[in-house]
């Protein structure tokens, strides 16, 4: 396997529209790395251009350390998923996921029989091969576009939303297939999607996208819990979002202010007093506590008081609404069963000065 480098790659449409923007980014051989971003970002944009269906304005393509930026898509050696799979609906499943070695002319009859019947038990789908695509459903649909695409053996697999029209069932369990089957073969990939819970269940690393740019490549965990950006912590999962602006530092934490209360956030580095903020507390950082008793000795220790105004629960978790005195809304989920607050509860949540994480702006 392959992988495949990223330097100063940019695309613009006319002379108004910079659809990316001067991205570098090296991805390992056998590295899974997910493009995630809103709409528009540019991740759509810059699969294709690693795939040869966009040409770069600027900038290189490498694969396998062989410069393709001019190459055409079939001299690139990837194989590609797209959203509507793009099966051929007058082929059998055998005839499409043969298709792109027939087409390459390299192999022989007795070799294409062979990997189709390795492909289709990859995908566990062997008993298969006599039927059409509109004899399957979406999920071995989407099985089938992937046995084609890895069926030529590719350097690369280049994954373009595939999941996003199957239901939120079957889209689950579609991501651990499609994982599991990927760590199997070993094959570098790069999977392009708007859903931050995909992106986050799926990925080796993360490439958040932001008008063009990558605002922060990392592990899942890291993009999470240690968001570099106050648009990552927004588009990544919930977070509450505190913007505020720096009134203290002192022994490696800042004191901001936030309205009714002030919070001690963690990683005061390069920060100083009267500096522009962000603070973000994921949900799940805060812990209930009787309104009337003090909610901890710790002196870290950021305290919230409000009014619960919404309830709704999530399988194994619950997720609460409160609103503060000053009008902010928190979010607050914590697991299910731990606390029996109801809508009109007045309660208190606290979070931790470490469970913070402070951006600036």
């Amino acid at each position: 396997m392959s992988g495949i480098t990223l330097s100063g790659l940019t695309k613009r449409y006319g002379s108004d529209v910079l659809a990316v923007d001067d991205v570098d980014l090296e991805i390992e051989s056998g590295e899974f790395v997910t493009l995630v971003g809103p709409s528009g970002c540019g991740k759509t944009t810059t699969l294709r251009s690693i795939a040869g269906f966009e040409m770069p304005t600027a900038g290189s393509v490498r694969i396998g350390g062989a410069d393709v930026t001019d190459a055409p898509p079939y001299e690139r050696n990837t194989g590609m998923v797209f959203q509507d799979f793009a099966l051929f609906p007058h082929m059998t499943v055998f005839e499409n996921v043969a298709y792109g070695m027939e087409a390459d002319g390299d192999y022989t009859r007795a070799e294409i029989e062979d990997r189709v019947a390795e492909m289709l038990a990859l995908v566990e789908l062997p008993e298969f091969g006599d039927r059409y695509p509109d004899q399957l459903s979406g999920g071995q649909q989407q099985r089938i576009a992937l046995a084609r695409a890895l069926a030529p053996q590719p350097d690369a697999l280049l994954l373009d939303e595939p999941l996003a029209s199957l239901d939120k069932k079957l889209r689950e369990q579609m991501q651990v297939e499609l994982r599991r089957i990927q760590e199997e073969i070993g094959i570098t990939t790069v999977f392009v999607t708007h859903n931050q819970e995909e992106a986050l269940t799926m990925s080796d690393r993360l490439a958040v996208m932001n008008e063009g740019r990558f605002e922060q490549v990392g592990p899942p965990e890291d993009v999470y819990d240690e968001p570099d950006s106050r648009f990552v912590a927004d588009f990544i999962g919930t977070a509450n979002i505190f913007d505020s602006s720096v009134t203290g530092v002192e022994n490696g934490y800042a004191t901001v202010d936030a309205g009714d209360t002030a919070i001690d956030a963690v990683r005061s580095d390069g920060v100083a007093a009267g500096d522009e903020v962000s603070v973000i507390v994921r949900p799940e950082r805060f812990r209930f506590a009787s309104e009337a008793a003090a909610v901890s000795d710790d002196d870290a220790a950021n305290v919230f008081e409000g009014e619960i105004t919404f309830k709704r629960h999530l399988g194994s978790s619950v997720e609460s609404r409160l609103e503060t005195a000053d009008g902010r809304e928190l979010v607050v989920v914590h697991r299910s069963g731990l606390h029996d607050h109801e809508p009109g509860d007045r309660v208190t949540v606290s979070v931790d000065a470490d469970d913070c994480r402070l951006v600036t702006r």
